[in-house]
C-alpha cells in the first residue's frame, strides 16, 4: 500500500515537472522560436524584392518643384467644417498657392544625371526651353538624407514625356545612389514580375509589386505622339510619376507615368491596378539628345516650325483612307500621301508630287495620282509622326532616302532638308 502511494507521488512529480518544461522559463519550450522563424522565414520571390530595393532604393529619388515659395500639396485641413478652420490662427491655414507646381519621383541613370517624367518639372520651366522660371526651384531629396539638392534640368523630351536633371552641386549625389541599368524592353513579357519604387503621396521611398499586364498601349503623349506603354498593376499613384518600373534583375523597363484613376476616399485620385510607364527603349533614344541640352522631340521641333530643316510636304496617312476607296486607288497598304508640296522646298527639288486630282469615292474625294512616301532612311513609315521623328536633330543640308510609290512602281528619291521659309500647316 505504501509503495503504490509512492509510486503515485511520484506520478504526480513528474507530470508537474512535464507540466513545468512546458510554461517555465529556460524550458525546452526555447526550441519553438526555431519553427516560427521557420514559418515567417522569405520566400525565394520575396528575397528577390527585398534584395532589388536594397541594391537599388537608393537610387530612386523624390522630386520637390516650388515656384515662388509656395508648394503645392494636399491641404492637411482638407474636410475640416469651417466653424473649427475658422478658430486656427491664420499662419496655421494653408494658403492658396501662387503658381501650380508638381512633385514626383526620379532615379540615377549616370553621373550626376538624374531622369523623371517632363510633366513633374514641365511648371517651374519657360514655355519654349529648360531654364527654370523666375522664383521657381526644383529640389531632389535622396532617401536616407535629410537635405534637399538643388537640381536644375538639362534637357526633356515632351514627346516621350521625359526630363534629364543634374544636381547644381554634383558633389552631393550619394556613393549609394547608383546608375540603373537599363533593359530592353522590347523583350518584356506580359505577365512578367515588376516593381515600381517612388514617392506616391509624398510618401518616400514607397515600394510596390506587381506584372506586366500588357506591352504596346498606345496613348498619347505630352506632345501629342502615340507612347507604346507598358501597362501594369504594380500600385502606382500620384508621386510616382518619373519613378522607375523594374524587372526581377533589378533593371529598368519602364518610366512610371500615368495612371486611369479611381477616387479615394478624399476624392483624390487613385489607384485601381491600371497604371503605364514609358518603355525603356524610348529613354535609350531620347537620353543622348537630351544631354545635348534644351528641348527636343518632335513637340519641341514644332515651337520652332519656321527655323527648323523640313522635306517641304503636307501628308497624310494611307490607313486613314477607308479600305474601299483604297481599293479603287490601288494604293499601298501603309504610307504617307503627299497632299502638298511647298513650292521652292526641298521635296519640289527632288521631283515628290502632290496629288494630280481628287477621285469622287462614294460622298466623298481623295487625293489620288501623287506620291506616297513608304519609308525613309529604312523605316517603314506609317503615320506622320514616324516621318517626324526621323527629322528630330535633322540639320539644314542633311540628305534624307525616301522610297516613294506612284501609280503603282516605286523609286528612291533622295532629298536634302533645308528650312522652309513658310511650312504648310502640319507639314514635315
Amino acid at each position: 500500500m505504501l509503495r503504490n502511494r509512492s509510486l503515485s507521488v511520484f506520478g504526480t512529480l513528474l507530470l508537474l515537472l512535464a507540466v513545468a518544461a512546458v510554461w517555465l522559463p529556460g524550458s525546452p519550450v526555447a526550441a519553438q522560436p526555431s519553427a516560427v522563424q521557420e514559418r515567417s522565414a522569405l520566400l525565394q520571390d520575396e528575397q528577390n524584392t527585398v534584395d532589388i530595393v536594397e541594391e537599388w532604393g537608393p537610387s530612386v529619388v523624390a522630386i520637390n518643384v516650388e515656384v515662388r515659395g509656395s508648394r503645392l500639396g494636399q491641404d492637411p485641413l482638407e474636410g475640416l467644417p469651417p466653424q473649427f478652420r475658422n478658430l486656427l490662427p491664420q499662419q496655421l491655414i494653408p494658403q492658396q498657392p501662387q503658381v501650380q507646381q508638381s512633385s514626383g519621383s526620379g532615379f540615377v541613370v549616370g553621373e550626376n544625371e538624374i531622369v523623371t517624367n517632363y510633366h513633374v518639372v514641365e511648371n517651374a520651366l519657360v514655355s519654349n526651353g529648360v531654364a527654370k522660371v523666375e522664383g521657381a526651384t526644383i529640389r531632389v531629396v535622396f532617401p536616407d538624407v535629410d537635405d534637399e539638392y538643388d537640381a536644375e534640368v538639362v534637357g526633356a523630351d515632351p514627346d516621350y514625356d521625359l526630363a534629364l536633371l543634374r544636381l547644381v552641386d554634383g558633389g552631393k549625389m550619394p556613393a549609394a545612389a547608383k546608375p540603373l541599368e537599363l533593359a530592353d524592353s522590347t523583350a518584356v513579357r506580359v505577365g512578367q514580375k515588376v516593381i515600381a519604387i517612388g514617392n506616391p503621396f509624398g510618401l518616400q521611398s514607397s515600394v510596390s509589386q506587381g506584372i506586366v499586364s500588357a506591352i504596346g498601349r498606345e496613348l498619347p503623349s505630352i506632345g501629342q505622339i502615340e507612347i507604346p506603354m507598358v501597362q501594369t498593376d504594380a500600385a502606382i499613384n500620384p508621386g510616382n510619376s518619373g519613378g522607375p518600373l523594374l524587372d526581377s534583375a533589378g533593371r529598368l523597363v519602364g518610366v512610371n507615368t500615368m495612371i486611369v484613376p479611381g477616387m479615394t476616399s478624399s476624392g483624390s485620385a487613385g489607384n485601381i491596378g491600371i497604371g503605364f510607364a514609358v518603355p525603356s527603349e524610348l529613354l535609350i533614344e531620347a537620353l543622348p539628345l537630351m544631354r545635348e541640352g534644351g528641348l527636343v522631340g518632335v513637340y519641341a521641333q514644332n515651337l520652332d516650325i519656321v527655323n527648323r530643316p523640313r522635306i517641304g510636304i503636307e501628308v497624310g496617312a494611307v490607313t486613314a483612307i477607308p479600305d474601299e476607296a483604297r481599293r479603287v486607288l490601288r494604293y499601298p497598304d501603309h504610307g504617307l500621301v503627299v497632299v502638298s508640296v511647298a513650292p521652292g522646298g526641298p521635296a519640289q527639288a527632288a521631283g515628290l508630287e502632290g496629288p494630280a486630282f481628287q477621285a469622287t469615292i462614294g460622298n466623298s474625294s481623295y487625293p489620288a495620282g501623287g506620291d506616297v512616301i513608304l519609308s525613309a532612311n529604312g523605316t517603314k513609315i506609317d503615320q506622320a509622326a514616324d516621318l517626324q521623328k526621323l527629322l528630330i536633330g535633322a540639320k539644314a543640308g542633311d540628305e534624307m532616302t525616301l522610297e516613294v510609290w506612284r501609280n503603282g512602281e516605286t523609286r528612291t528619291v533622295k532629298v536634302t532638308l533645308q528650312v522652309v521659309s513658310q511650312p504648310e500647316e502640319s507639314g514635315n
